[in-house]
């Protein structure tokens, strides 16, 4: 007796019941232990993680990826508190050899075993009874962890290379080098200026997934835990656990067409047709008036010719098209990509532009002033390297600075096209700079896979990116939570504009649209409006929209394009053409 009452003592056992006994008295609550057991929870240790659990699962394209579960001691019980799945993503091309591919699944089963061991063993004792709350230090620990696997697989690369040369000396005889070449002085050959050679792809670490998906889940079971939603844990993380008084939305970038550049068709300079709604309506407003020109391109597309030339007239008759006597009959490929969004294929870009113009035009709405258009070009796929001129048609070849000189004259005569993606390559950083200067006070000139990984984008306070109006920030691999706070922070002291972006093997895990909205980020590129993984983040951002509105934090966003200057700083320039609906 005497010790449970020393030890009740020390834990102010009495005093705080006699407490919770006399606040709670007048109010006499309908379930008195109830109340009594939130009282007391207010004492109790915070959570601490218990176990991870790595589970190998499928994502939306049916490609093996990776869940976290997590599990957390909460007044002395083991009790799972969230679980998250991460997006695969690929680096493969479409034009890809089936053995490439094959080589490529099989490299990515065997990273998500990898990935599930990592976590359900080496992670799962790293991080044992630390609280989720403490996001930085976890991130720490985990950012150090793959810096060790990495060291690991390089010392075994530099043995294995080694071995290699060693065997391969004690075999091949010794040759005599040719003496080098020598131009005659007669000769006046003179090359074209080279083009800068494709750095090669980024090396992505088997079980890389394991790092992403565990500082995801961290943040999850924090949220979890102290009884927010992600985006505002995230907003808290990233202001220092100040609460904004005022969040905005991010603007989406829907996609509505996906050209495949292996169609028989010949243009190859589009890969996606992305729409975006006026920044004055609501998220919902705009996401159902772009669902509504889907539907239209969607009949369109089943019924050419005839329809569409008729309906294309009224585009002209305003003043908007030429060509008038062309049939518009795209390649309908009668398929949802794995974007979330129709297939299809088309002989140049003017005849897209025209059926987007005609959809528009049959729902009442006009381009560059209900709706606005963005194309994902995907530069880096267009590259013959053997001519060092990009192929933006079958056929039809462009250097560098031609390209920039297409995309003046494009966005001069369509100036409804407010977003490139991926115009150009990341190694032509000279032209990533001419087309700034030229387009960037009238159009977003975006970088996403001229962009390098997260990973490597921050060097010494700076981004590591061609000179460009925002960058694609996708969560994949070894990115930590703690790095996309960084490197959104950066990019918002620069000036620069954030999206986060969803990779092409989408997960039905929505944290993506709370981390965009937690990180203030300007733009989310989700993909379509069909898929399920696609869909239920659209109805996560309509549903946060709806939550900050109710609690009145939700401020109106504003968009500004930027104008670069002769010393390549960015200086940021209101635009009137995403917040005047009169304008035309």
């Amino acid at each position: 007796r005497r010790e449970a009452a020393e030890y009740y003592r020390g834990q102010q056992v009495a005093e705080r019941m006699e407490e919770a006994l006399n606040a709670l008295f007048p109010l006499r609550p309908g379930d008195l232990y109830g109340e009594l057991a939130n009282y007391f929870s207010n004492y109790s240790k915070a959570p601490v993680i218990r176990k991870l659990v790595g589970r190998k699962v499928l994502d939306g394209v049916g490609q093996p990826t990776l869940e976290v579960e997590i599990y957390c001691t909460v007044k002395n019980c083991e009790k799972r508190i969230c679980s998250t799945v991460m997006p695969s993503h690929s680096q493969i091309t479409e034009d890809a050899l089936p053995e490439t591919i094959e080589a490529d699944e099989r490299e990515r089963n065997a990273s998500v075993n990898t990935a599930v061991e990592w976590v359900s063993q080496s992670l799962n004792t790293l991080l044992r009874d630390l609280k989720p709350t403490e996001q930085c230090q976890i991130d720490k620990m985990l950012g150090e962890y793959f810096t060790n696997k990495v060291e690991e697989k390089k010392k075994i690369q530099k043995q294995e290379e080694e071995k290699e040369e060693e065997s391969t000396l004690a075999l091949t005889p010794r040759v005599l080098s040719p003496a080098p070449s020598v131009k005659k002085k007669g000769s006046k050959a003179v090359a074209e200026k080279p083009i800068p050679p494709a750095e090669p792809a980024e090396p992505v670490l088997g079980g890389s997934l394991a790092i992403g998906g565990t500082s995801l889940a961290v943040a999850k079971a924090a949220a979890t835990i102290s009884h927010i939603p992600l985006y505002l844990h995230i907003a808290l993380l990233k202001h220092a656990q100040e609460s904004p008084e005022e969040m905005t939305l991010p603007l989406p970038m829907v996609t509505v067409l996906n050209c495949e550049k292996i169609s028989p068709t010949k243009l190859k300079l589009v890969k996606e047709v992305l729409l975006i709604p006026p920044v004055q309506l609501s998220r919902k407003q705009g996401i159902e008036r772009i669902l509504d020109i889907q539907k239209e391109i969607t009949r369109l597309l089943e019924f050419p010719g005839k329809t569409v030339q008729q309906k294309y007239v009224l585009v002209i008759k305003k003043g908007k098209a030429q060509n008038s006597g062309r049939k518009d009959a795209p390649q309908f490929l009668k398929r949802i990509s794995h974007l979330g969004c129709l297939t299809t294929g088309y002989d140049d870009l003017e005849q897209l532009l025209r059926l987007m113009g005609t959809a528009c035009n049959n729902v009442g709405l006009q381009l560059g002033t209900d709706v606005y258009l963005a194309i994902n070009c995907a530069a880096h796929e267009l590259m013959d390297y053997d001519k060092g001129k990009y192929e933006i048609l079958t056929g039809t070849f462009k250097s560098p600075d031609e390209m920039v000189a297409m995309y003046v004259e494009l966005i001069d005569k369509f100036p409804f096209i407010i977003a490139l993606i991926d115009p150009l390559r990341k190694e032509d950083r000279e032209q990533w700079t001419k087309i700034c200067r030229a387009l960037g006070s009238k159009c977003y000139l975006i970088a996403e896979e001229a962009a390098t990984h997260i990973s490597k984008l921050k060097i010494d306070q700076n981004i590591n990116t061609p000179m460009c109006s925002g960058v694609v920030l996708k969560y994949i691999n070894q990115t930590k939570v703690s790095d996309l706070i960084e490197l959104t922070g950066i990019l918002d002291g620069q000036r620069h504009i954030t999206i986060l972006g969803s990779p092409d093997g989408e997960s039905s895990d929505d944290s993506l649209v709370d981390l965009a909205v937690g990180l203030g980020a300007r733009f989310i590129k989700l993909g379509g409006l069909s898929r399920g993984e696609r869909v239920t983040k659209y109805n996560r951002l309509l549903a946060i929209e709806e939550e900050l509105a109710k609690n009145r934090t939700l401020r109106e966003a504003e968009l500004e394009f930027i104008t670069f200057t002769e010393e390549s700083q960015p200086e940021d320039q209101l635009s009137d053409v995403l917040t005047s609906p009169e304008e035309d």
